[in-house]
Parts: C-alpha cells; structure tokens; sequence
C-alpha cells in the first residue's frame, strides 16, 4: 500500500522503518530489543494499521505508539512519544525556514518550480539527520537567516542569505557549519543549474556535451573520441553525493572558477560533471579498457582523493586545454635570445602558466659587449622589462603574470638583484612584481658557516667564458668548486669582492622585509638529478618545486642557394631543454597513507593521468612540447600533510612526525616509481632513459634503497622508466582549499578564521578540527621551524624533484635565526626554500585563549 507523508506526497510502505523507530526507543532507554521482539511488535502494529486501514504517517506513528504500551512497554513508549517530539519540533524549525526562503516568494515574480519548497525541506531535513548534535541545531540557522531578509528579495537572494547565515555561524566549536553552508549552496546551485539546462533543452549528460561544443565550450575532441553510447555510459559514474564532501569554501571556489559557463557566466556543468569531463579527457586516448581508466580517474577526483593542477582542473575539456602549470626557461647571453625568452614568458603567461627564468648566464652591469668594455647593462635592466611583461600579459585576464627571476650568488650583479622588492634604494631599479631567487652553491653555505669574515667573489659569467672557454654555472659540486678558485686566482677576470656578511645580511634583509629571495641549493639538487648524463638543473620553478634538466634554445643560420640561385639565410631554432611539468597531489589527509596496497592503487592511477596529460597537452610553445616528450616528466606532490599528522594525533613538533613523515614518502616514492616502471612496459620508456640513474641503479644507490620490497622495483626500473622525473611537491593553495585540506606540506597558520571577500566571508577552518585534533593543529608561526626543516629534509630523500616548503617566522627573530633555518635547511639537504613569511604574534589571539 502507498503510504501519504505530511507533505502530500505519497510512497510505498516499508516496515523496516517502523523496526527502526522501535528499536531507537528501546535504544533511548538504554535496552536492546531482540529481533524476536522486534517482530512481534511490527507484526502488531501491522495488524492494527490493516483493521484501521491507516494510510498516513501520524495515524501509522499512533498505532506504533499504542502497540508499545499494549505490550508493557511504557518507557519504551515514552521514549518514543519523546522522539516524535522531537522530531515534530524539527519539522517545524524547517517549515519555518522553508517557508521565509520559498513559500512565501510569489511563483510568478521569482519563476519558482512549485517542488522548491519540498526539495528545500529535503535538503533541511537530510543536515538535521546528518548533523544532529546541539550546536547544529536549525533553530540557530533560521533566527540568523531572518536577520537578513528584507521584504522584496528574490527566491536567489533569499537562498544565498541562507547560505551567508550557515557561513556565519561557522565557529571553532561549531566548524562543521561550513559542511551545512556547503549543502544550502550546493541545494541552490543545483537548482539555478537545472533551470538554466531545461531553458536549453539540455536533458542528459550527452545532451549537455553536445551543447557545450556547439557553443565552443568543451572541446570537439571529446566528441570526436567517445560514442554517445560510452558518454551514456560515463553519465552511470556519476555521484552526485560525493557534492557532500566539499566545505563551502571548496564548494564556492569549485563554482566560481572551475566549473564551464557560458560566454554571459550562466553556469552549464555541475561539480561532478566536471570530473567526469576531466576523466573523460585525461582517459582519451587509452587503448586498452579506456571507459575502465574514465571510471578510475572520476573516481580518484571527486572523491577528492587526488586533485590535478589547477590548470588541468580548469582547462581538461575545453577548447584550449593547457593543462600544465610550471615552465623553466633558461636565458641565453644575446640579445636574440633574451627577447625570446621574454616572448616565450609572453606566450606561457597568455595561457595561465607561470614561469621560472635562469639569468645566470646574461652578462653583469659593466660587462663588454663586442669588446667595448663597461657596455653592458646588466641584468636588472632585462628583469624590468620581464617584471612590465608580468603586468601587461596577464594570466587569461584573471590575474598578473608571474615569474621567478633566478640568479647564481656568485655573480656579479648580486646585491643589486637582492634589492629588487626592498623599498629602500633607486626606484628605477626595482621590479616589484617578479619574484627573486638565489642559487647557492655548497660552498656558500660551508663558508658562512664557518666564518662569515670570509671574502666571496662576484664575478661576470661572461667574462670568464671569454678568459677560461668554459661557462662556470655549467657545473656543480667539487668541478665548480675547483673552478670557482681557478677563476678567482685567474687576474684577468674583474671580481666584485665582498664580505659574506654583507651579502648574507642583503639576502635575510630582503627574506624578513619581502618573503623572497627564494632559495635554490644548487648542488644538492643536482647531486640527486636521476638524469645527470643528458644536463645539469640550473634553476626551479615559480613555486620552487620543479627540478628537471635545462638548456637555452638556440637560433641557427645557415646559408643556402634557392632554385633561382640566390643565397638565402634560413634561421632554425635548436630547441633546448625548455622544461615544462604537470603536477597532481595526492590529499594525505583523507587517503589511508599507512596501506601499501591501497596507496599503490591511487598513486599509479594519479601517475598514469599526469603521464596521459603529457599527450593531451596543449603546447603555447613548441619547444615545450618536444622538451616534455623528450623526458615525459611529472610531478606528482601532495597536499593534506598537517590534516595527515594532526588526524593521527601526531604533534608537528616531534620525532614521531619525522618517522611517520620518512615511512609514508618512502612509500609514495616506491609506489611511483613502480607504477612508471609499470608504464613503460605498456607504453615504453622516456626517450633519453639509457644511462640514467633509474637504469643504472645509481638512483637507489644515492637514496640507500634496499630491501625486498625495493629490489623488486629497481629491477623493473632498470628495464624501463616512463617518465624521468616523477614527484615534486607543490603549494596547492588553491586546490587544497577544494579539497577542504591543509595546503601541500606546510603547517596551518590558524586553526580558524574568516576570511572577508568581496561579498562576504568565508570561513576558514583546519580539517576535521575537533577536541582530538584540535591541540595538534599548531599555527605554523608558533611552531619551532628547525622541525620543518628536519621534516623537509627527510621528506627530501624521497623527492627527486623538490618541494615548496615555507619558513614561518615572527617579529621576534633575530637575523641569526633565521639564517639558523637557511643553513640548517642545506646541512638537512632541503633543495629549495620557497618564501619566509614574517608575522607579528601582537596582533593575534594568543592560544590560551583561543583555547
């Protein structure tokens, strides 16, 4: 029979949920009812409820309650006339909302569906069954939502002052109102989002595909690709309750800029639709059970497991799909080649990339130029023209471009370089919107170390290319050094002589006052390079992590005679090694790190999508794309890292962080190289794999890799490797605030915030904050760096690119301390410092209070 519920509506009985009902009064009296009990008590009421031929709810609920006392059961009874009580006074606290937030809108003037207010009351009534204890109660939800409304609102602005009043209640005690919040924000989405499809015709997922490429939204490759009967098959993954995974934060920055809108900003594609067309291109060009590794790669994303950069979040299915985040570019000494490099900087910013540019090669301030000496300019003046670049070729007119502009600490336009950002000095040698970072050879650190009394020689890498024939960055370790002292004692070389003091001083002034310079230790990275037979690694990335062999490009003349018999100068470029790299991180926090089998399964699926992308690319420069075919390099990073610790009750500052944090990156790394290994048996090896470490073994050798467990894998690894360089951990700011986790491998900086942004706030909250991981979320001012560092340095082992990693300091610091962390950072073999972020501790809450 159909049974009619309170709203009208009417559903097919089901007497599991009087079992239910039961069984909760028994439970309230704290008695367990057997289900012999259970059964005789259903069998009762179902007699009653066929001799009364009850149909509703309440006259059902009656005879429940009458079968209990008829059975001596007058607690149990009690219990259950207090349950329908309470959940009385829950159904009116949510008519109550529903009707202030629809009901009560006119349906002609805001164009309402009449199921508004039953989906409304759905979606109320599913946070009170999920969220039932006291400080989630909607009574808190509907006073603060009828402070905000005015008479005339529109159903929109009554849903979205539903929203900012869950938004608002979001506190340290009651953090998981950012979960409602999302769930009232995901309720209004996904109602604007069906109208907007139904005015389009737009019933199925296909349907909305084929729209989307008519409109040149999505990209014709996908259709071109799969059938519609593997489109429709596709649809059947979907999970649209996996929406409930997001915070509002993640929600709202998901909706706002991830999501496909038309050209008028109407959005056209739900959250998980996004997956799936995310897997759908990624999974493309698979041959062998391509609709299997679709169902793989929507699965890892919108369970939030693994979250890709964010240009492949934004750019997968589009038309113009560049889908990577970081290139390096190395700056040759000619004019030709400077400007190249600053229109590849052009080309790359046009498409959302940032970049990493290596100057070390340009000649200094005073340099000679076709012999004349003191004509050359040096490189700050390049750099003001790369800094005007960032701001005039900004990233698809959402943001400013952005560049990190590397130097060598021994060359000779140094001081002037630290002073880019500072405020004191001349204006016009400034370059306010680049970001500076200093490649420091070992031998920098050891000297400081020791003595910081001692001389250090800046010098022109021009200049020692014209009296010694080589070019003094081309090497590293114990080879520069011997050379650096060769070029030292060489008289013809001009020197710019210093106290290391100064120079230290200049970096840790520039370090407190700007956050940068960044830090790049040349030689320990270079020292871990598995691919050392085919380059050396000059300089990173934007952000620090991307450690990957460069050359400049380079042009070519040649002559030649033409049919007619004139000669003709034919100009080819010779491409380098223009490093390009694409990055996913795994989300620590909610995968089980501890499982080698579970963490095997997730990595080599992550490691095949980044290596599918490397094919799927969209290339703004060719040189890119046959540098990333060439090496097929990935980075795989993470994110989530203090959510991993403080989830496991493990303090930051502590050795057992330091043993967990070796034991889960080993892990990772052997499962990522396994997987490679794994891929080229399918797909083949990287192009120039012969002589690298992964063949030679040296990789293991140089990390103490041994055992059973890594025998196997270097074994394989020996056999093939799919890609050259495979980890590197990035900030992920933006998409850990999508997968509601801790950012890349940094610390909190507060357990809770709310963050104001244009059109309210958003609140900020540590995952999973509770009174278990509450006093292992420490800000990551109040931590003692020396412990990130360690931490950093462990980690590093495993990495064989690098990491961003930041230090946290406060007005408190002496320079001394800080250039503790710088030198403790090179003894701990970190192989990058991204930025040092300088806070004062006066302004905030201090943490007794906060507790």
């Amino acid at each position: 029979m159909d049974i009619v519920k309170r709203s009208g509506a009417t559903e097919a009985y089901d007497g599991s949920k009087i079992v239910a009902a039961i069984a909760g009064a028994f439970s309230d009296v704290n008695r367990e009812a057997s289900e012999e009990t259970l059964a005789a008590l259903l069998r009762a009421a179902e007699e009653s409820i066929a001799a009364t031929d009850a149909r509703t709810v309440e006259a059902i609920q009656d005879i429940v309650e009458r079968s209990l006392m008829e059975q001596g059961y007058f607690d149990e009874a009690k219990a259950y006339i207090l349950y329908r009580h309470r959940r009385a006074e829950l159904r009116t606290v949510r008519a109550d909302i529903v009707a202030t937030a629809v009901a009560s809108c006119d349906i002609l003037s805001c164009g309402r569906e009449p199921s508004d207010a039953s989906f409304l009351d759905a979606c109320l009534a599913c946070i009170q069954e999920d969220f039932p204890d006291e400080p989630y109660a909607l009574s808190a939800l509907s006073a603060k939502f009828k402070s905000f409304i005015k008479a005339d609102m529109s159903i929109d602005e009554r849903l979205e002052s539903l929203t900012r009043a869950a938004v608002e209640l979001t506190t340290q005690e009651a953090p998981k109102w950012e979960f409602i919040a999302a769930r009232i924000l995901l309720f209004s989405f996904r109602r604007t989002l069906a109208l907007n499809c139904a005015s389009r015709g737009i019933e199925t997922f296909y349907d909305k595909i084929l729209w989307l490429t008519d409109q040149d939204l999505y990209g014709a490759y996908i259709l071109q690709h799969y059938t519609r009967a593997e489109i429709e098959e596709a649809e059947g993954f979907l999970r649209p309750e996996r929406d409930e995974l997001f915070t509002y934060s993640g929600l709202d920055l998901l909706l706002k800029r991830y999501v496909i809108t038309t050209r008028q900003h109407v959005a056209i594609e739900s959250p998980q639709e996004m997956f799936l067309g995310i897997a759908l291109h990624l999974a493309m060009e698979e041959k062998n059970d391509r609709m299997g590794w679709v169902r793989k790669f929507y699965d890892m994303l919108s369970k939030l497991e693994v979250t890709m950069a964010t240009p492949t979040m934004s750019n997968a299915r589009k038309p113009h799909h560049q889908l990577s985040s970081c290139f390096i570019d190395t700056v040759p000494d000619s004019l030709d080649g400077i400007y190249r490099s600053i229109d590849n900087f052009a080309q790359v910013s046009k498409f959302g990339g940032g970049m990493g540019m290596y100057l070390g090669k340009v000649r200094a301030t005073g340099g000679m130029i076709r012999g004349f000496e003191g004509a050359a300019g040096g490189v700050i003046r390049w750099i003001r023209i790369i800094n005007d670049t960032a701001v005039a070729v900004d990233q698809l007119g959402m943001r400013a471009g952005a560049a990190a502009v590397y130097l060598d600490a021994w060359h000779k336009d140094l001081p002037e370089f630290l002073q880019l950002r500072t405020n004191n000095g001349d204006d016009r040698m400034k370059a306010h919107d680049v970001f500076p970072a200093v490649c420091y050879p070992d031998l920098f650190w050891r000297l400081a170390g020791e003595d910081m009394g001692q001389e250090w020689h800046l010098m022109c890498p021009h200049d020692i290319l014209t009296v010694k024939g080589y070019a003094l960055e081309d090497y590293f370790g114990d080879e520069w050094e011997k050379r650096y002292f060769d070029c030292v004692a060489d008289p013809r070389i001009p020197k710019r002589t210093m106290v290391i003091r100064d120079i230290v001083r200049l970096v840790l002034k520039s370090a407190v006052e700007t956050g940068t310079p960044f830090t790049f230790n040349r030689d320990i990275v270079n020292r871990a390079n598995p691919n050392p037979h085919e380059g050396i690694i000059y300089c990173s990335n934007l952000c620090t992590e991307i450690a990957q062999n460069m050359a400049p490009v380079e042009s070519v003349s040649v002559e030649t005679k033409t049919k007619d018999g004139d000669t003709v100068v034919v100009t080819t470029t010779r491409p380098g090694d223009f490093v390009v790299c694409n990055l996913a991180s795994l989300s620590l926090g909610r995968l089980p790190v501890e499982s080698e089998e579970a963490m095997r399964d997730v990595v080599s699926t992550a490691v095949r999508a980044l290596d599918n992308v490397i094919d799927l690319n969209f290339y703004a420069l060719e040189y890119a794309r046959i540098t990333n075919k060439r090496y097929r390099s990935i980075g795989l990073g993470v994110s989530g890292y203090h959510h991993m610790l403080a989830k496991r009750g493990i303090r930051w500052e502590s050795d057992e962080h330091l043993a967990f944090a070796d034991e889960v990156f080993e892990r990772i790394n052997r499962c990522a190289v396994d997987a490679s290994a794994r891929l080229a048996e399918e797909k083949g090896s990287y192009e120039v794999f012969e002589g690298s470490d992964w063949q030679t073994g040296a990789y293991f050798d140089k990390r103490d890799y041994d055992g059973s467990a890594w025998g196997l894998v270097r074994e394989r690894a020996a056999r093939g490797m799919r890609n050259a360089y495979l980890m590197a951990v990035a900030p992920t700011s933006s998409t850990s605030i999508l997968a509601g986790t801790t950012p890349g491998v940094d610390p909190i900086m507060r357990r809770f915030f709310l963050e104001e942004k244009k059109g309210g706030m958003l609140p900020r909250v540590a995952p999973e904050l509770s009174m278990e991981t509450y006093w292992f979320y420490k800000p990551a001012h109040y931590i003692d760096q020396t412990w990130s560092v360690r931490a950093s340095g462990v980690r590093q082992r495993h990495v064989d690119q690098a990491q961003s990693m930041n230090l946290y300091i406060t007005n408190d610091y002496t320079m001394r301390q800080v250039f503790n962390l710088y030198h403790e950072a090179w003894k701990a073999g970190v192989k990058t410092v991204y930025y040092v972020r300088s806070k004062s501790l006066e302004v905030e809450e201090c943490e007794s209070c906060a507790s």
